[in-house]
């Protein structure tokens, strides 16, 4: 069976494995706009039963990707001036950008064909037994058969932006700052010995309140790093082409028509405060 995948996200690459462990006879092709190693996020997080599920679907790719872990056991919730903690969860990280490298490269070890830096306009272009929409939020495929996939993409109304900060957290960390403006929160976690993540959210009359709409990305960046400059003491903030963002709940009356399957953040979206996207 021919197998073309497009977009080279966690969820196109994990599926080219699963497919060539099933039948190494499959022909899988992965096509993807951008460059091998690049990636707007920083940290991705999984859960203990996640990381089960990948040691039984794959133990090559399970063993590489928890040998670089960061861990912790505890989440965090500051409000008012107060820090508390709970424990006994169990959480591990890696960088974005370090999971699909790994991954890239399992697929090549099985024989997978990738194929970067291809910009697809015409959904007609690609060819396949089976074809999978792997191609993200804003998926070419999705759109192109809205009707027959019955989809739906509304903004939640909410802005957030993604940044990283050279404070490496020992916990979940949910923080909650009432302004002037109004109130802006974080999600943030560490995913290696020297960084971790820094989601900064808010409702969308509150980021037009306090003027981010009109702010330079570096502009902005500093707002957030004043706004939490108690949390992070005497660490920065960092940006990854990192803007202000809607985020988009997208659903699908049913993820296949024909020969196209929807995977991912084509087919479904998860809000990051539950850390279940890479999932």
């Amino acid at each position: 069976m021919k197998v073309s995948i497009v977009g080279a996200g966690p969820a196109g690459l994990y599926l080219a494995i699963l497919l060539k462990r099933a039948d190494p006879a499959h022909e899988i092709e992965i096509v993807e706009r951008n460059a091998p190693d690049a990636t707007f996020g920083w940290g991705v997080v999984f859960s203990g039963e996640t990381l089960g599920a990948l040691r039984d679907a794959d133990p090559p790719t399970y063993v590489e990707i928890t040998d670089t872990f960061a861990r912790w056991d505890a989440v965090d919730i500051r409000y008012r001036g107060r820090l508390l903690r709970s424990r006994g969860h169990t959480f591990s990280g890696i960088a974005r950008r370090q999971l699909l490298a790994i991954l890239q490269r399992r697929c090549q070890e099985l024989g997978v064909k990738l194929e970067f830096g291809v910009e697809l306009d015409d959904p007609d272009s690609i060819s396949g037994d089976l074809i999978v929409a792997a191609d993200g939020v804003n998926s070419l495929f999705r759109r192109h058969y809205a009707d027959k996939f019955g989809s739906t993409v509304e903004p939640q109304g909410c802005k957030y932006v993604w940044f990283g900060t050279d404070l490496v957290l020992d916990a979940f960390r949910f923080i909650f700052t009432d302004t002037e403006f109004g109130l802006f929160q974080v999600h943030s976690y560490p995913f290696d010995e020297s960084t971790s993540t820094f989601i900064v959210e808010c409702a969308e009359p509150v980021w037009r309140r306090a003027g981010l709409d009109q702010m330079s990305d570096q502009k902005s960046l500093e707002f957030c790093q004043r706004l939490f400059a108690e949390d992070l003491g005497a660490h920065r903030l960092m940006s990854n082409k990192s803007i202000w963002l809607d985020f988009l709940r997208v659903s699908n009356r049913t993820w296949h028509h024909g020969n196209v399957v929807l995977l991912g953040d084509a087919a479904h979206t998860a809000h990051f405060s539950i850390g279940s996207g890479t999932k």
